[in-house]
């Protein structure tokens, strides 16, 4: 068998990594080259050093207000995804009826595209703004709000599955242990529960991590950096940076790739913390 693995492996992995390389690994090197040079096309890239990453951080009202809003979002959206996403999953592991039909329920925003769920939440929103005279792109507080809500409606559905499958591994056994001992409804949770789905908590915490910085479609649809560009996320600005401003691809290949070192450097740290957390089977 390790004979067979060796002679045909290459032969059934190939195509696909070929495809990886092609696809993913050669852009991605090409892309840090040209962040270093002033382009329109990629024959005619010439060199000016770090010009272009210091242009990124030297616009008024750019990429470092950016980056700062979106880290405001990200952070709200993790704890406020993950807390709902847990509580319906806890209420939903109980034994309630209609429990499977809840399920599909929260789940199935998750199955929308962000340009229509941006486009529907403006108009929801919009509606009840209209009533107070104002309207999302009015105030970048509305934004905010609107960016967290669509946020939530969209993605506590998914991460509310994860956590029910953590929630169905917990073994039933240590909760009667610790109900004979006279543990509380708290206690369980607290030291039997959160830590037994620690692994659930770890996927779901990089899941919206990941989703919230690279938040891009619904940021568009929803307020398209209005007011005044108060409600640009960081994918939102490069895009903007890149395809709105000539003469400037080189400053937005170059803000791709600080956001990327950015996002994998958190995602690192996070998936480290949470997994230093996790409870050996």
């Amino acid at each position: 068998m390790e004979k067979s693995l060796k002679r045909w492996g290459l032969v059934f992995t190939g195509p696909t990594l070929v495809a990886f390389i092609i696809a993913f690994l050669a852009p991605f090197f090409i892309g840090i080259y040209l962040s270093f040079t002033k382009f329109t096309t990629v024959t005619n890239a010439t060199f000016n050093g770090i010009d272009n990453y210091i242009k990124a951080f030297s616009e008024r009202q750019g990429f470092v207000s950016a980056l700062a809003f979106t880290a405001v979002v990200t952070i709200i959206a993790i704890i406020s995804v993950n807390v709902f996403a847990f509580a319906i999953a806890y209420l939903l592991t109980r034994k309630l009826r209609g429990t499977n039909f809840f399920r599909t329920v929260f789940f199935m925003p998750n199955l929308i595209g962000g340009i229509v769920l941006g486009y529907t939440w403006q108009t929801i929103i919009n509606a009840v703004l209209h009533n107070f005279n104002t309207t999302l792109v009015t105030d970048a507080k509305y934004g905010l709000f609107g960016l967290i809500l669509l946020l939530n409606w969209q993605q506590v559905g998914y991460m509310m599955v994860i956590y029910i499958a953590g929630l169905q591994s917990v073994p039933p056994e240590l909760v009667e242990a610790a109900e004979i001992d006279g543990a509380s409804r708290w206690q369980i949770m607290r030291n039997v529960t959160i830590p037994m789905i620690m692994p659930s908590i770890t996927i779901c915490t990089f899941l919206t991590l990941s989703n919230s910085f690279k938040l891009f479609d619904q940021n568009l649809a929803l307020t398209n950096g209005a007011p005044q560009h108060a409600t640009e996320m960081a994918a939102l600005n490069i895009v903007n940076t890149f395809f709105g401003k000539p003469g400037y691809e080189g400053v937005g290949q170059a803000k791709a790739v600080v956001f990327f070192l950015i996002v994998t450097l958190i995602a690192f740290l996070q998936l480290r913390l949470t997994r230093s957390k996790e409870v050996e089977s």
